[in-house]
């Protein structure tokens, strides 16, 4: 699945049909390059699912928990900062992915060894005209 939202105005369209298209699936792997909107998407994707909080990149935290309209958790992780794997293994990532709740994953390059087989890979990539392309790997 690709989509291609040509300004920022768009994003809540693309987000909705991120969502209708999530299914059952809970471990989402986002990739792209610094200011790519790996951070907004997934802003854009939350308000879909109800979260009503603030929502932040978790770059220092390394993870932040919002709550859907359901009261369900949604974890999103940003892996930028860590040094190494072994401080994945440290905080407990098997107790987020297979925890059956929604986890969105920024820079999960640096933690790709323990990304669950059945993790979804979002690609966004910055196209010439500041248009965002989306490739979705289902």
């Amino acid at each position: 699945m690709e989509l291609l939202i040509n300004n920022l105005s768009e994003i809540d369209i693309f987000a909705n049909r991120f969502v209708e298209n999530m299914n059952h699936r809970k471990v989402f792997a986002f990739y792209g390059e610094m200011g790519a909107g790996k951070t907004t998407f997934i802003k854009a994707v939350c308000k879909i699912l109800g979260v009503t909080e603030t929502i932040t990149s978790p770059t220092f935290a390394i993870i932040n928990e919002y709550k859907k309209s359901d009261n369900e958790a949604i974890f999103h992780f940003d892996f930028y900062r860590i040094k190494n794997i072994e401080e994945a293994y440290d905080f407990g990532y098997e107790d987020y992915f297979y925890s059956g709740q929604l986890c969105f994953i920024e820079w999960p390059e640096l933690v790709e060894p323990l990304l669950p087989e059945n993790v979804v890979r979002v690609q966004i990539t910055v196209q010439d005209n500041d248009q965002r392309l989306i490739s979705i790997e289902l």
